[in-house]
């Protein structure tokens, strides 16, 4: 399952909802509603780092005015939830039970031997 895109900022586990983009040319720094994909040279941030974003001096800051809303999930978040889901739901595979057929076993003892609740005893002659 895709995960949400989180904050860009150091050790900010919030969820992003606006993309930061610098206009070098220009030296202005652009603070938008979250961008449909992650670029190189962007930055996801959350509510509180867009909100709270200083520029360095001599630059501009243009802000998107507005509410920053996370993005709406899409229908692959949702296939992918609802498999996530089925695959939690399946029962974990059983281990084989007759270990006699299993390659790596060793070889049954010929005398009167007892493995869990059952006994296996030798036929006599």
């Amino acid at each position: 399952m895709r995960s949400p895109r989180r904050c860009s900022r150091n050790g900010c586990p919030r969820q992003a909802v606006a993309t930061l983009t610098y206009v070098y040319n220009e030296s202005t720094a652009v603070v938008g509603p979250l961008a449909a994909f992650a670029e190189p040279h962007t930055y996801d941030l959350c509510e509180p780092h867009a909100r709270s974003l200083t520029a360095p001096r001599g630059w501009e800051v243009v802000r998107h005015e507005g509410e920053f809303e996370p993005p709406p999930p899409t229908t692959d978040d949702l296939v992918a939830l609802a498999e996530a889901v089925r695959e939690a739901a399946r029962p974990a595979p059983r281990p084989p039970q007759d270990d006699q057929n299993h390659p790596s076993a060793p070889p049954a003892p010929s005398a009167t031997s007892r493995r869990g609740h059952l006994r296996v005893i030798p036929p006599t002659h």
